[in-house]
């Protein structure tokens, strides 16, 4: 005895199977049989909009969520950098406090690196006078040759 209202033929063209368990693909809503539910099984065209991946972070056990399209490894960073509240973590924020005054730049530094002619804090890139536009007493010179 057939059952022909009962069940759906699975959306693959190369199956057709009627299958009494059919199962509802979520990116793209068609209706396979189990052999072909998965998206690249049937060559889903909407599996990029469910291919979301969520890293853990390694020192926290936290879940870090990234922009789509950025590399995990990018967004694990970033977290461990600013916002990580592992010990390993907190302990490298606290080395690095000394931040260079030249605008524009968010470099920070282990060690303070003071200008001679204004006083202010600078990067190793940004020590030299002529390097960060110095406002001191005297007038910056090349110190070479």
């Amino acid at each position: 005895m057939e059952f022909p209202d009962l069940g759906a033929h699975c959306s693959e063209p190369s199956c057709q199977r009627l299958d009494f368990l059919p199962l509802k693909c979520d990116a793209c809503s068609g209706i396979f049989c189990a052999d072909h539910v998965a998206y690249a099984q049937h060559h889903c065209g909407s599996a990029y909009q469910k291919d979301i991946q969520v890293p853990v972070c390694p020192l926290c056990n936290a879940p870090v969520p990234g922009a789509r399209g950025e590399p995990p490894d990018r967004a694990v960073g970033e977290h461990i950098d600013r916002d990580c509240r592992s010990d390993p973590a907190q302990q490298k924020r606290k080395i690095f406090t000394n931040k260079c005054e030249r605008s524009g730049c968010r470099q920070r530094e282990m060690m303070k690196l003071t200008c001679d002619c204004c006083g202010r804090n600078f990067c190793i890139k940004h020590r030299h006078p002529l390097d960060h536009d110095c406002s001191g007493e005297g007038h910056p010179t090349s110190r070479a040759g």
